[in-house]
């Protein structure tokens, strides 16, 4: 894996990936002389014995507090010099005393992530650190060491200051940290990595842990999953057209052209690409049959015998046709699976609309996010090259750059999108498996012939379980300020939580979705067969077989009979005549990766592993994968 370069100037959110995800990093020259100016600028301020805030000055609320020569307690009679600095304690102790997260460590991608940040910020060269230090940090991060960071502790102000705190204590030879597969004290981790810890100068502490690496760390590869997703969500909306055949006016590229929010104009674009070539899509209504339990007598041959179904339609009288014979002029008067109406509902409609307003919040987060990558995120800053300054605040200035909130308010957007997209999603699972809405398909998605089975019944409780739990999740974090520091920080962001509520419910999104496949792909295949085992008994038998699936049709002899047969005749040759029914190529092409998996359910079965499997293979972006390359 080709190493990363860190400069300060160009980290990407795809190079933060790799990173995560196991790139080594290396260090720009030309960042590190200027990272070198600033700690020498710093230094002979110091000499100088400037006041500068976290330098020569306490934290937070003791910023008043000056610091002196040397301990206090070294002037007591009888003592001994310690021969401490106090510079040095400070910063020594604003690690050891900030690493106080609790709960289960984040995970190893997260930390990796949030290490990578920390050293390309810190090469703006505006935060005092040594060039030595970052060092330590990028051969902490290329040998492997992923410092034990417990998930909960950061207000988002002053940036992430416990949980960075724990990436900085190891450094120092303390904390915990992960190595090869162990978990060991930060001491052991350095040195079978072949490391010394570090003893901090001037700022350093402050460098470290005074910036928004957690918040931004999660955020960045929450983002990177919930774009898997988005596109995952316009597959699984797909397939789901497929298996209502369903109307695709409602995506058509003039329509909206009208109101061209960008996300909006994408997703219907892709569903076009996803059901091209499909011969189910906006297949005329008499053609489609709806489902009735498969008896014995049901088939004609013993190749229709082992269809695990009955089709069938109600034939339209003529006398109940009046005021609607234009339409009847158009389509046959048959009703069978598909409702006569020009719409599909909302959750099949307006796809564009909803998937797409998602997708404008995730555009609207990247951005936010991509601009905080290269981003100097700490305090002071200091500014070495100002030769004009008189004095040394013109040169260190303390602002508030450490504040999460831009982030904070971008991630409490992507909070509410998430349950969005999860809950229409859900809402299309639903109607597949409810015989009021799924347009002529067997209730719960299964024979059930004899009455004892539940097919997907309980696919869509879990569903809609996840659902309620993302949507009880989605409250705003940012909006809910705690002060700290003795209200020297007296408004937070809260923004750690919300990239950390984010990261987990792109994962439970992604599970819904997996829902949504698997429950599709049942779906779909029903669909199709039903349509094409009218098709191949239009093609083998003569307008009274077809006649026998048809209800409410008239007597033989009533004098309307000669007219009824006429009309079935006309559905025999419309169905005999057409190719063989298909999704969408993109579509059956991600079919056949589920079925790869899970087989069709003819008869219940445990689907635990199933659903397991689905969730793994939505995960893993295998199923996007699978789709024909355009």
């Amino acid at each position: 894996m080709q190493s990363i370069r860190l400069d300060g100037q160009s980290l990407t959110r795809d190079r933060l990936v790799a990173v995560a995800r196991g790139a080594k990093v290396e260090l720009d020259p030309r960042a590190l002389e200027a990272v070198r100016r600033a700690a020498d600028f710093l230094a002979e301020q110091v000499r100088r014995e400037e006041p500068i805030y976290g330098v020569s000055t306490g934290f937070g609320s003791n910023a008043d507090k000056l610091l002196g020569a040397h301990p206090l307690r070294d002037e007591l009679p009888g003592a001994k010099p310690s021969g401490r600095s106090l510079h040095e304690e400070l910063q020594h102790n604003l690690i050891v005393t900030h690493a106080v997260c609790v709960g289960e460590p984040m995970a190893a991608d997260v930390v990796r992530a949030m290490l990578c940040i920390r050293i390309n910020t810190l090469l703006k060269g505006h935060s005092g650190i040594r060039v030595q230090t970052l060092e330590a940090m990028a051969a902490m991060l290329n040998a492997g060491i992923v410092p034990v960071v417990p998930q909960l502790g950061s207000v988002g102000a002053s940036g992430d200051l416990a949980p960075l705190s724990h990436l900085a204590i190891v450094l120092l030879g303390g904390g915990e940290a992960f190595f090869e597969g162990e978990r060991l004290p930060g001491a052991e981790a350095l040195r079978r990595a072949g490391l010394q810890p570090v003893s901090l100068s001037y700022k350093e502490g402050l460098a470290l842990n005074n910036g928004t690496a957690q918040m931004l760390a999660m955020g960045v590869l929450a983002l990177h999953r919930l774009e898997l997703m988005l596109d995952t969500a316009d597959l699984a909306a797909a397939m789901t057209i497929d298996a209502f055949a369903g109307r695709l006016g409602a995506f058509a590229e003039e329509v909206h052209a009208l109101r061209p929010h960008p996300g909006q104009v994408q997703v219907a674009a892709n569903l076009r690409r996803l059901l091209s070539g499909s011969t189910l899509a906006d297949i005329p209504y008499h053609l489609v049959p709806k489902f009735r339990p498969w008896l014995p007598s049901s088939w004609d041959t013993d190749e229709s015998r082992e269809l695990h179904f009955d089709i069938g339609w109600d034939w339209v009288p003529a006398d109940q046709r009046h005021g609607r014979e234009k339409f009847y002029q158009r389509f046959l008067p048959f009703r069978g699976g598909k409702k006569h109406q020009p719409q599909d509902s909302y959750s099949l409609r307006c796809i564009p609309q909803v998937h797409g307003a998602v997708r404008d919040a995730a555009a609207q987060a990247a951005r936010v996010l991509e601009i905080e990558l290269n981003a100097v995120t700490d305090n002071p800053l200091v500014f070495p090259d100002r030769t004009d300054a008189a004095y040394v605040e013109e040169q260190v200035i303390s602002a508030g750059h450490f504040h999460g909130m831009p982030l904070a308010l971008a991630l409490s957007y992507l909070k509410a999108a998430i349950p969005t997209l999860a809950s229409i999603s859900e809402r299309r699972l639903n109607k597949l498996v409810d015989p009021a809405t799924n347009d002529g398909l067997p209730a719960f998605l299964i024979g059930n012939e004899d009455g004892t089975e539940s097919g997907h019944m309980i696919v869509q409780y879990t569903a809609a379980a996840i659902v309620n739990d993302l949507a009880s999740r989605a409250h705003p974090a940012s909006v809910f300020s705690v002060p700290t520091s003795a209200n020297a920080e007296d408004h937070v962001s809260m923004g750690a939580n919300e990239a950390r509520h984010v990261l987990a419910m792109v994962e439970d999104l992604g599970k819904v979705l997996a829902l949504e496949l698997y429950t599709a792909a049942q779906a779909l295949d029903l669909r199709r067969d039903m349509i094409n085992a009218a098709r191949a008994l239009a093609r083998r038998a003569d307008a009274g077989a077809l006649a026998d699936k048809v209800q409410g049709g008239p007597s033989a002899d009533a004098p309307s009979r000669g007219r009824f047969l006429q009309e079935v005749e006309a559905l025999r040759e419309q169905l005999a005549q057409a190719d063989a029914f298909h999704p969408g190529v993109a579509v059956a092409a991600a079919h056949a990766r589920i079925r790869q998996e899970v087989a069709f359910l003819e008869r219940d079965r445990a689907l635990d592993g199933e659903v397991a499997a689905m969730v793994r293979l939505v995960a893993s972006g295998a199923l996007l994968e699978a789709l024909p390359r355009t």
